[in-house]
């Protein structure tokens, strides 16, 4: 936001004496659209020379684009859109979902005050390869979906003329560019928010990897003190005879550390270093956050840029296995979270904020970002809540036979690299970030691999020393011995064997393999609407039906949520995803619906074993209304005690099968049924048709 030095919002100004004076403009033509962010740009240039001198103005970018696909051949029929914005907005096309190439063109007027300035064009993300041009020069291409970039545009400007933009967007699949491997639907467009950066000609660069130019690298952290550097890019003159200033706030505003240092003439980096004692450390629990300013200077402020992070030691005990933060090792109960909802890719603030609220209400502790990193919103709500976080480089393979993982070419391997950079160091101020995730379920066939997959750990540990790495593997191997940790996803009992057997795994996985850092992660697909006990399903046992999923989960959870051999415990997934590939066009692994309206059995399931603060009565299979068998039992999850099952105003027996769990005695039932649960002041209901007279019914109206 632009702000005069008297903290006040210059847009309010601007907006006000646009609005006076040209209130008979307002309209909704293109044209007019254009004359009037002319003046407006105009104001705001006048507006910010006169209140904050030189440091740098950020603009945003978000409206008045015109769209349309390459296939058009021509503008004239294009859309006018605002950013976020993608041409893919119902994850469940299937074979209509479109990988194409979009055009994006803007008109922006660049006033003649700002001709000695340094001009930026930042994107938040762009699925997948985009390319800019300004008033026809090609200023830079950027490859990969899910992460920040900037251009320059300052050589190709016209000043005090209108300028054109042109954002070349393309989510066709290319080998050369991850991930080449994917279930997830990779919603193309311009889908998170652009924005233009104005600065001096010497300034904190908005160049290096995405990032705001400032990173802190702590070095020591525990209770008595925080020590370490300030990491900052510039972009200066040859004679820049300037220094950075430095100060530390703690969550009170108190400026607890400052520092100045001097820079030399064309110097690109500096390293500011920075002590204090008696922090206030970030832990999930006391999640303290600092704010950092440096301050780019001469005889005026040339720059400012302000990040907030946290500080707290990271480390991995040596005798549980376990991370421990600040000294105190944490088992996690972690969920995976995919990129998109109903609305497709685009997830807005609220979006991002009700996933977490569900994820933290359900008593996850942790998050995996699979495939790529979401919204740097997401990581600041995670970082202010507590909230741990794994993110995912885009190096996987998908279950297709059709896939390659992996290409052995020099361009795929600098875009794998590539990318790690900008998501490690765009990442790297967030308390909440634990750990970066290397690769997930790949398989080892030949060196050349292995090798990649160790030169991309070793580039992770050069650029942030302080983290381990992780990689999920559902394969045997020397590929499982590369990163600092490793998660087994594990489906023993789905699509083949029998849930116990994952118990058999465990044993061995602790007799050979006990020294390794472990975790497991699990899941299996239920779609609503489909029950196993219809009849004319019975025969079908490997469907994936809600209930078949929340057995595999009941199962799991029994034998490997509290185990201590396992440093967390990762349920596949948090919510379903769009996968144009997949039968339905849709992922069914979520605990919760693509929609997020209905939470599904295994959410309650771990809500009652997870969630301590929030008391859960849930009775399993709820939906299932008719029911032809006059045999019935009855599951409830419950994270009270002796929870009370009555079925008509009759109390049933309930046995506690392991925790949080309870299975009734078996009973008879005839015609309508009420089953109602509660225990410790929650219950749970739903009035059901039992019979066998209802088969005939059932088959008759399935047909």
């Amino acid at each position: 936001m632009a702000t005069s030095k008297f903290g006040y919002d210059i847009r309010f100004f601007i907006f006000r004496a646009f609005y006076l004076q040209r209130k008979p403009y307002l309209c909704t033509s293109v044209c007019k659209n254009q004359m009037i962010m002319r003046s407006l740009i105009t104001l705001i240039a006048l507006v910010a020379t006169i209140a904050t001198a030189s440091a740098r103005e950020i603009y945003p970018l978000n409206d008045g684009w015109e769209f349309f696909f390459k296939s058009e051949n021509t503008s004239d029929n294009a859309r006018i859109v605002t950013l976020p914005h993608s041409w893919n907005t119902d994850p469940l096309a299937g074979v209509n979902f479109n990988e194409t190439t979009g055009n994006y063109l803007r008109e922006i007027y660049i006033p003649e005050e700002w001709s000695s300035k340094r001009l930026f064009v930042k994107f938040y993300g762009a699925q997948s390869v985009t390319d800019l041009f300004l008033n026809g020069a090609h200023v830079g291409e950027h490859r990969g979906g899910s992460t920040a970039f900037a251009f320059e545009i300052t050589p190709y400007i016209r000043f005090g003329m209108d300028n054109t933009l042109h954002a070349i967007v393309s989510n066709n699949f290319r080998s050369d560019v991850l991930p080449v491997s994917t279930d997830q639907n990779l919603y193309g467009g311009l889908y998170r928010e652009v924005e233009l950066i104005v600065t001096d000609e010497m300034a904190i660069s908005p160049l290096y990897y995405g990032t705001d130019g400032v990173l802190c690298r702590p070095s020591r952290v525990d209770k008595e003190r925080v020590e370490g550097e300030i990491e900052v890019h510039l972009l200066s003159d040859s004679k820049s005879d300037a220094s950075l200033h430095l100060e530390i706030h703690n969550a009170k505003g108190k400026v607890i550390y400052s520092r100045s240092v001097r820079l030399m003439d064309n110097q690109q980096e500096a390293y500011i270093p920075f002590l204090f004692e008696k922090p206030q450390l970030w832990s999930p629990a006391t999640p303290n956050l600092y704010t950092v300013t440096v301050r780019l200077q001469n005889d005026v402020i040339r720059d400012i840029v302000q990040i907030r992070t946290g500080f707290r030691q990271l480390t991995i005990d040596n005798e549980t296995g376990w991370i421990a933060i600040n000294g105190h090792p944490h088992r996690m109960h972690g969920v995976v979270l995919a990129h998109d909802n109903a609305l497709g890719g685009i997830l807005t603030q609220d979006d991002l904020n009700e996933d977490l609220h569900l994820a933290k209400e359900m008593g996850a502790t942790a998050i995996r970002s699979l495939l790529q990193p979401h919204p740097q919103y997401l990581y600041q709500r995670c970082d202010e809540t507590g909230m741990l976080c794994w993110i995912d480089l885009p190096m996987q393979r998908a279950p297709f036979i059709g896939d390659v993982a992996y290409y052995s070419t020099a361009s795929f391997e600098s875009n794998g690299i590539e990318q790690l950079r900008e998501i490690v160091l765009q990442n790297l101020n967030h308390p909440s970030v634990f750990t970066w995730g290397i690769f997930s379920r790949l398989v080892a066939r030949g060196d050349n691999l292995l090798n990649y997959v160790r030169q991309l750990n070793n580039e992770t540990k050069l650029l942030d020393p302080t983290r381990p790495t992780v990689a999920c593997s559902d394969q045997d191997g020397p590929i499982n011995f590369i990163t600092d940790l490793i998660v087994w996803r594990q489906d023993v009992g789905w699509q083949r064997g029998a849930t116990s057997d994952v118990t058999l795994w465990r044993n061995q996985l602790q007799q050979n393999w006990s020294h390794l850092r472990s975790a497991v992660s699990y899941g299996g697909e239920g779609f609503l609407g489909m029950s196993a006990r219809a009849p004319q399903l019975q025969q079908r046992s490997n469907l994936p039906t809600e209930e078949r999923q929340t057995r595999f989960h009941e199962a799991y959870s029994r034998q490997l949520d509290a185990d201590s051999l396992f440093w967390g415990t990762w349920v596949e997934n948090m919510y379903e995803y769009g996968s144009a590939r997949r039968p339905y066009s849709l992922n069914g692994l979520g605990l919760v619906t693509l929609d997020r309206r209905e939470k599904k059995d295994a959410y309650y399931l771990y809500r009652a074993l997870w969630n301590k603060e929030m008391k859960t009565v849930h009775l399993a299979a709820r939906r299932d209304r008719l029911r032809y068998r006059n045999e019935q039992s009855f599951t409830i999850y419950s994270s009270e005690e002796n929870p009370l099952l009555l079925i008509n105003d009759d109390t049933i027996g309930l046995h506690q099968i392991s925790p949080a769990i309870y299975l009734s005695d078996t009973i008879q039932l005839q015609g309508q049924a009420q089953i109602r649960v509660s225990a410790g002041g929650v219950g749970d209901g739903v009035t059901i048709q039992v019979g066998n007279a209802l088969r005939p019914q059932m088959r008759q109206g399935l047909r």
